[in-house]
C-alpha cells in the first residue's frame, strides 16, 4: 500500500476486515469475544510483581487548543456545612465533561462510529444511535469490563526519538520492527498499546491543536495499511497515547480513516488519550513489555463513550 490512500482503496480495506455476522446479529461485544476466560486467566499470569501503573491522563479542567470542551469540577458542599447536628460532615462534589476528546482518557463504544450509515454489524446508524441516546451497542455492553493481556510497543524508544511529530504515520512494518526488537508478539485477544510519545510532547511542549493544517498541526498515528494486520492477529482492544489517527490523513477525503476501520467494520474496542509515561519506564524496569490491563467504563445505558482508568498489571 503506498503512503496515500484513496478512498476506493480504504473501502476495500474497510471490506477485508469487516467481522460483521461473525459473532452473531445481535452481538455487541465486537473482538472484546476474542477474550475468552481462558485469556482472562492467561493475562492474570503475568502479574508477577504487584506494580500497578495508571495509563489514564488525569481529568483536564482547563480549557486549551486541544481541550475545547474541559472537565467542570464544582464542589457543592464543603465541611462548613453542618449535617444533623453532631460532629459527622461530608464534602460533595459535581463532575461534568464529555465521553470524547483528545485530553480525555476514554473508551468509545461501538455505536460512536459509523460508515456509510451503518455502525457495526450492518446496524442502520440512526436506529442505533438517534438523538435521545443509543438504542444498541452502546457504551454499557462493556459493563463486565476490559480485562486481557496488553504489549506496549513503544515507537519513539524504537526509533530513539522523544515522540514522533504530528503528521507521522506509523507502518505495518514498523510494528512488526519493534514486536520483534522488544522480544514480544501479539495474538488473538491481545490488547495492543501503541506509543506515540503524544503525552510526552504535550507535557514537555505544551498543548497544541491536533486538527488537519493549516488550522492544526496534526497528530502522528496509524497508517492504514496496519490495519489488515490487526485484523489477522485478531487483536481485542487497540489503547493508543493519541487516539491512533495520523493527522493529516493518509486517506485522500476521510480526515479520521482509522476509527471506522477499527470500530465499524472491525468491531474493536478502542480507547483514546490514553498516557504511557509511567507505563514505558515501568516496563524498562520490569525488563518485560506485557502486563495484565484492567479497565472498567462507566456502566451507562445509551452512551457513545466513557471515561475510565486502565490499568496495567505487572
Amino acid at each position: 500500500m503506498n503512503d496515500r490512500v484513496s478512498v476506493e482503496e480504504f473501502e476495500q480495506v474497510f471490506e477485508s476486515v469487516k467481522n460483521w455476522g461473525r459473532w452473531g446479529p445481535d452481538d455487541e461485544l465486537g473482538t472484546l469475544n476474542f477474550v475468552t476466560p481462558e485469556k482472562v486467566r492467561e493475562a492474570a499470569q503475568l502479574v508477577r510483581s504487584g506494580r500497578r501503573v495508571s495509563m489514564a491522563i488525569p481529568i483536564n479542567k482547563v480549557a486549551g487548543p486541544d481541550n475545547p470542551m474541559q472537565a467542570s469540577l464544582l464542589v457543592v458542599q464543603g465541611h462548613d456545612v453542618p449535617v444533623d447536628g453532631s460532629k459527622v460532615r461530608f464534602g460533595l462534589d459535581w463532575l461534568g465533561m464529555a465521553a470524547h476528546g483528545d485530553t480525555h482518557t476514554h473508551v468509545d463504544a461501538l455505536c460512536h462510529i459509523s460508515y456509510g450509515g451503518l455502525t457495526y454489524n450492518g446496524r442502520r446508524a440512526e436506529e442505533v444511535l438517534p438523538s435521545n441516546g443509543a438504542t444498541a451497542q452502546d457504551i454499557a455492553a462493556y459493563h463486565q469490563g476490559v480485562v486481557g493481556r496488553g504489549v506496549l510497543l513503544d515507537i519513539p524508544r524504537h526509533r530513539g526519538v522523544k515522540w514522533l511529530e504530528p503528521g507521522e504515520a506509523v507502518r505495518r512494518a514498523e510494528l512488526e520492527e519493534c514486536a520483534e526488537a522488544q522480544g514480544v508478539e501479539l495474538g488473538e485477544g491481545d490488547f495492543l498499546v501503541f506509543r506515540t510519545g503524544h503525552h510526552r510532547r504535550r507535557l514537555e511542549l505544551g498543548p497544541w491543536d491536533n486538527n488537519p493544517p493549516p488550522r492544526g498541526e496534526g497528530k502522528a498515528g496509524l497508517h492504514v495499511d496496519t490495519i489488515p494486520w490487526m485484523h489477522e492477529l485478531r487483536l481485542a482492544a487497540f489503547l493508543p497515547d493519541g487516539d491512533g489517527e495520523a493527522v493529516p490523513s493518509v486517506v485522500d477525503g476521510i480526515t479520521y480513516p482509522i476509527h471506522p476501520l477499527q470500530v465499524a467494520a472491525m468491531g474493536m474496542l478502542v480507547s483514546d488519550s490514553l498516557q504511557f509515561e509511567e507505563l514505558a519506564p515501568a516496563c524498562e524496569e520490569e525488563g518485560r513489555w506485557e502486563f495484565m490491563v484492567v479497565g472498567l467504563p462507566l456502566r451507562l445505558p445509551g452512551g457513545t463513550g466513557s471515561p475510565w482508568n486502565p490499568i496495567a498489571i505487572f
